[in-house]
């Protein structure tokens, strides 16, 4: 017998309590900060009853850990583009792209990470020392090859990726800045293509990868 492989009603259910909850956290975590965050605060933005987080996250701590590790994975997952890139050019451009496209689509996630970090990383410091420093040095090691196959400017990788993170999470973190600096209008679709497009030319200008 054939097994059904859509999800059952339960299975559904599950499913996107956890999605209410991790959105809920994301946005209490991004405005209020770990100490300032409540379980009833998040459950009450989910539209849930506080029993449900604990069923689902038994501590704050558990929670927020799972909000930081999901925005890390996305994050990871926007990198791929270094992978069996052919170019600077191409596996930074594409880079960009997706990170930017992090910024508009997950900006309570990046300003959660943000003030982890600010903080002095109190609850993921294990993630910076661990997870986070082998990517970088993974991400190093690509920009690397393309400086010593001459295919841009020798310059220090790990400060190129310093200014990648700070350029394009600025969108998200200062995200109510550049809203006000936009005449008070959230960035529309050309807005953010054309903010995509000139982070690209500035930076694959300036390694001389362009």
């Amino acid at each position: 017998m054939t097994q059904d492989p859509r999800p059952s009603k339960r299975e559904e259910t599950r499913r996107e309590n956890e999605r209410l909850i991790l959105s809920a956290a994301e946005k209490v975590f991004a405005e209020a900060g770990f100490g300032g965050a409540t379980m009833q605060l998040i459950a009450d933005v989910a539209g849930l009853p506080k029993a449900n987080l604990h069923y689902y996250f038994t501590t704050k701590e558990e929670l927020y850990r799972r909000v930081v590790q999901d925005i890390f994975e996305i994050w990871l997952h926007a990198a791929d583009s270094f992978d069996n890139a052919p170019d600077p050019a191409t596996g930074i451009g594409a880079y960009i792209d997706a990170k930017m496209n992090i910024s508009r689509h997950h900006p309570h996630g990046s300003k959660v990470w943000a003030s982890e970090v600010m903080h002095g990383a109190p609850v993921i410091q294990d993630y910076l020392e661990g997870t986070l420093r082998d990517w970088t040095n993974g991400r190093i090691a690509a920009i690397q090859g393309w400086i010593d196959a001459g295919q841009m400017a020798p310059i220090d990788p790990r400060h190129l990726l310093y200014m990648l993170w700070a350029t394009t999470q600025h969108y998200a973190d200062f995200g109510h800045q550049v809203e006000t600096l936009n005449n008070g209008a959230p960035l529309s679709d050309a807005d953010w293509k054309l903010a995509s497009d000139n982070i690209k030319t500035i930076i694959l200008r300036g390694i001389g990868a362009a």
